[in-house]
């Protein structure tokens, strides 16, 4: 199997995977807080990768240098990515957080002009505009539509696009010159490490420190969280590591539309949320906007190769 086949292959397991994650996340929310859920999630991810590197008997040497070179994707990633995300899933429906979330290639590919001076054709500009034209229209929406904190919801899920987007332009450097192994463990570290002393600290404040284990007397729980820490952490670490460092950042992005698919089916599946048709309007722009960005991007390769 090819290099490229693989990395594919790895790109769609990572949108399978994100696409039912925020399912999970809305079960854990139920009995735990988002913060807690945070840590525990980091939790039985780092327990995960220490299993790993002891069962495959891998010795990992992370220098001072190396972890200061690491530390500002790590903080993208899963820092503020998954915390955005969490505090916006509960506000709003993981069907239209994942919509939201479907602008990570149009920020990738705005962001990759800005910061890498990548130049974008005036078809890519329409595409992004109509595209970021949904998501205005959608925030409207919502705004006319408000229940509680409907917008703000919006907002944080917005901007974990934006930290993913960040990610996505930077991560490929990086998975060049350190291995997936080590990217993934360094990564996986910093959310324990920061996620657990936020909730813990904040536990300790309020007096309340007995109840950082309660959620784990719900079965539900325990699976959510299984899924979120091993799979959705630990696993698209590697697998996004993987695939960006074979593909190009706005190719890896594209896959989050079929994230953005699974989410909302099982959103309205699983948990009978309402997609009304300001959703599938805005989503619809959204996603037409990020297949239009991606085909002139590819007319203009192809029309490069021919000059």
């Amino acid at each position: 199997m090819s290099k490229k086949r693989k990395a594919y292959i790895a790109a769609i397991s990572y949108a399978l995977i994100i696409g039912l994650s925020f399912l999970f996340v809305k079960v854990t929310l139920i009995v735990s807080s988002p913060m807690d859920t945070l840590a525990h999630r980091f939790s039985v991810a780092f327990i995960g990768i220490v299993i790993v590197l002891v069962f495959t008997k891998n010795k990992l040497t992370i220098k001072k240098h190396d972890l200061l070179k690491i530390l500002p994707l790590a903080i993208l990633y899963p820092i503020v990515f998954f915390t955005f995300q969490v505090l916006g899933l509960a506000r709003i429906s993981s069907s239209e957080a994942g919509i939201i979330q479907a602008t990570i290639p149009i920020f990738t590919l705005a962001l990759a002009g800005l910061l890498l001076k990548e130049k974008a054709t005036r078809g890519q500009l329409v595409a992004i505009a109509f595209s970021v034209l949904g998501v205005m229209y959608m925030l409207m929406m919502n705004g006319a539509n408000a229940t509680t904190g409907n917008v703000i919801g919006s907002g944080f899920v917005l901007l974990s696009a934006i930290a993913a987007s960040i990610y996505n332009v930077f991560a490929r450097r990086l998975t060049k010159q350190y291995s997936l192994l080590t990217l993934t463990y360094v990564m996986t570290l910093c959310g324990f490490v920061i996620f657990n002393g936020i909730a813990i600290g904040d536990h300790m404040m309020k007096g309340t420190i007995h109840e950082f284990f309660k959620p784990f007397l719900h079965v539900d729980f325990i699976i959510a969280i299984l899924y979120l820490g091993l799979l959705s952490s630990l696993g698209t670490s590697y697998l996004s590591n993987y695939a960006l460092s074979i593909l190009e950042a706005s190719k890896m992005s594209v896959f989050s539309n079929l994230a953005t698919l699974i989410t909302i089916f099982a959103g309205v599946l699983f948990l009978h949320e309402s997609f009304r048709a300001y959703h599938l309007i805005g989503g619809v722009m959204i996603v037409m906007g990020v297949i239009g960005t991606n085909y002139f991007g590819m007319k203009r390769v192809a029309n490069n190769e021919e000059i």
